[in-house]
């Protein structure tokens, strides 16, 4: 019987301005955009890992309800790199101790260490103190 297990092959993400988009998460994670095609812009391929940005005719409205972490070795100092590049950070969240911004569009991710961190009971994370 051949191995049936599924796999994530690509994440995508709604955009009003995939371009856009797309140059910034390109910048943001060192994957130039490798590909054009229809209403999808795609960066280079990692660790097996495809992202797209599909062009939507509406805005983000509400919370993400899944969302990217990106590691870095200073996520204070990233700070100031993704709001250079057109994101902001999310005030709202800080309450939770993780670092959370938004790219361009208002789509929301997390900013936290390379290394190890804890987190309390409540799932509160404690890297920014």
């Amino acid at each position: 019987m051949a191995d049936s297990r599924m796999q994530i092959n690509a994440l995508i993400v709604d955009a009003t301005d995939p371009e856009r988009l797309a140059a910034f998460w390109s910048e943001l994670l060192g994957r130039p955009v490798v590909g054009r095609m229809g209403p999808y812009v795609w960066l280079q391929r990692e660790n097996g890992l495809g992202l797209g940005f599909q062009r939507t005719g509406e805005p983000k409205s509400g919370k993400n309800r899944m969302h990217f972490d990106v590691t870095s070795p200073d996520p204070l100092t990233e700070q100031q790199r993704v709001e250079a590049l057109g994101g902001r950070r999310l005030e709202e969240y800080d309450a939770g101790g993780f670092l959370v911004m938004a790219d361009p569009e208002g789509n929301e991710f997390c900013v936290i260490p390379e290394g190890p961190f804890e987190l309390d009971d409540e799932g509160r994370a404690d890297y920014l103190v």
